[in-house]
């Protein structure tokens, strides 16, 4: 392995792609990584050949010396469970996606065909091949020749608390046999893993492409261990299919399984553990992919991910918008209104469509999706929905409708504010009413920001204020500099443009000050820094 610029630099260009966590709205500073890509990217290069000089027992005490930032926050998981997610600073965010892509780099040759999951892709900025799918891997299991055999059994299973449950020191042996004698790469992941774990030596970081990447480099031994006892397996992340010759086979295949699995201080889930016959396994395989649904299946076969950045957007956005004439969206979301669970997928198809519509019938999908009677039933698909809501809100070409969309919105911080409790619905919610202030939403912020104790609900107040103009809550702040976090430090940074002469001289007075406030422990005299790529990065946009 041999970590370049490189890395650190595809890296930031995908941030600004994708974000920086995919369970959590795309924040303004995923914007910055793109914008000042080049300058961060050799700012990360120069901190890992400082660090990599050194010894591994010196490298591990360096980087326990940091003060690496980052925040837990409540996402839902279904319709009833919880879990938690990880807000990473920006830099150390992008300093550990550029360290998993190298990693990611010299693992990739060790993966088996059977690995359905995260395969890295050539060309960037996107780290992975989209075209290797939950859908691809379930479809590829109905392929095995075994599946004929009239005793054949299949096996599905998956593992309990994956992410929760990878052991840092197991996963730091498994990168250092990608390294060469003397590399720090395993000791830096193991220590910032253990600062973002609050120093537990277990678990990984939930939202990000490098934990991604990690996972599946703990999972290749592993993956190795099936294929030398000759069992046909397949995986996605940590969803198994065992395809079996008989109960015995299957039998033993699952003991195999769950012994290479206890190597590595992990578990099957036995709750989620099944043995189906071929037949029943194609039938229930064909339900999963929605085969036979003929009211569904053209929206989930549909590929709704669009690149508005590539060469031939436009029409690539025409073409999609003529693929929705022949589907009823009103119909298809009805439907899922009466099930006692509705389908995530189909909801999330529903959610990505929404800016592919006609005005009137985007806000018409928006007041179904957002009816108070109709949002504990879909509270499942709460980010999905709100970033299709937010697709519509922040379209021009939607503008017509903006007024109907702004009066759903405000409903739900009365009718359905409890589905507001945990971090990542609030923060998706935050991102879809930052266009207009109205009288609601402006309670509604200033009582989520007082109340909140989480730094990453406040930015996203303070982004509201700052596209409304709000003077009272900026000049509030300013006067409350000090006692603000970095993060929100930043961010009111970015509104002080949008209030003229006030804040230029609240600029003028703090400038002075934000190389020691915004300071990541580890600069030089000499070269661009962290604080000062973000000064410039506001000034630029400001001009």
């Amino acid at each position: 392995m041999e970590v370049k610029r490189e890395h650190f630099l595809r890296a930031a260009l995908e941030i600004g792609q994708s974000g920086e966590n995919d369970t959590l709205p795309y924040d303004i500073d995923a914007a910055f990584i793109r914008d000042k890509s080049e300058d961060l990217a050799q700012i990360c290069f120069d901190l890992f050949q400082v660090v990599d000089k050194k010894s591994v027992k010196e490298a591990a005490a360096f980087v326990n010396g940091l003060t690496i930032g980052a925040e837990r926050l409540l996402v839902p998981s279904g319709s009833h469970g919880f879990r938690i997610t990880t807000k990473i600073h920006p830099f150390w965010n992008l300093y550990l996606n550029g360290l998993g892509l190298a990693i990611a780099e010299a693992n990739e040759g060790n993966r088996s065909a059977r690995v359905h999951s995260y395969r890295l892709a050539g060309a960037g900025p996107g780290f992975f091949d989209g075209s290797k799918s939950w859908r691809a891997y379930k479809e590829a299991t109905t392929q095995e020749d075994a599946l004929g055999g009239d005793g054949c059994v299949v096996i599905q299973t998956d593992i309990s608390n994956f992410y929760e449950h990878i052991y840092h020191h197991r996963l730091e042996n498994v990168i250092k046999d990608l390294c060469a004698e003397g590399s720090t790469v395993a000791v830096q992941v193991d220590r910032i893993l253990s600062k973002l774990a609050a120093g537990r030596s277990f678990g990984l970081p939930v939202g990000g492409q490098c934990a991604r990447i990690l996972a599946e480099v703990m999972m290749t031994p592993i993956d190795r261990s099936l294929s030398d006892a000759n069992i046909v397996w397949h995986r996605y992340v940590d969803d198994f299919t065992l395809i079996c010759n008989s109960q015995q086979d299957a039998y033993k295949a699952l003991s195999e399984l769950s012994h290479s699995l206890a190597d590595y201080g992990l578990s099957l889930n036995r709750s989620k553990t099944t043995f189906l016959s071929a037949k029943h396994y194609a039938e229930y395989i064909a339900a999963q992919l929605g085969e036979g649904e003929d009211a569904s299946v053209a929206l989930r076969e549909l590929d709704l991910h669009f690149d508005p950045y590539s060469d031939t957007a436009r029409v690539e956005y025409e073409q999609l918008k003529e693929s929705f004439e022949s589907i009823d969206i009103q119909f298809l979301l009805d439907l899922e209104k009466e099930k006692s669970q509705p389908d995530s997928f189909v909801l999330a198809q529903i959610g990505r469509a929404l800016k592919f519509q006609k005005p009137q019938v985007a806000a018409q999908l928006c007041a179904t999706l957002l009816d108070p009677k109709n949002l504990d039933s879909f509270r499942a698909s709460w980010s999905k929905i709100m970033r299709g809501v937010y697709s519509v809100r922040s379209n021009g070409e939607f503008v017509a409708v903006f007024d109907q969309v702004d009066d759903l919105l405000d409903r739900v911080t009365v009718a359905a504010s409890h589905l507001l409790v945990p971090e990542a619905n609030l923060l998706h919610f935050l991102r879809a009413v930052r266009f207009k202030r109205t009288e609601i939403r402006g309670a509604f912020v200033r009582r989520a920001y007082d109340q909140s104790s989480s730094q990453s609900v406040k930015r996203a107040c303070i982004d509201c204020w700052r596209h409304w103009h709000d003077r009272p809550s900026f000049t509030r702040l300013r006067n409350q500099w000090q006692n603000l976090s970095p993060d929100e430090q930043r961010m009111l940074w970015l509104a002080a443009e949008n209030f003229g002469d006030e804040g230029i001289h609240a600029m003028s007075q703090l400038r002075a000050s934000l190389g020691q406030a915004w300071r990541l422990g580890f600069e030089t005299q000499n070269g661009h820094t962290f604080a000062s790529c973000y000064q410039d990065w506001v000034r630029n946009a400001a001009q």
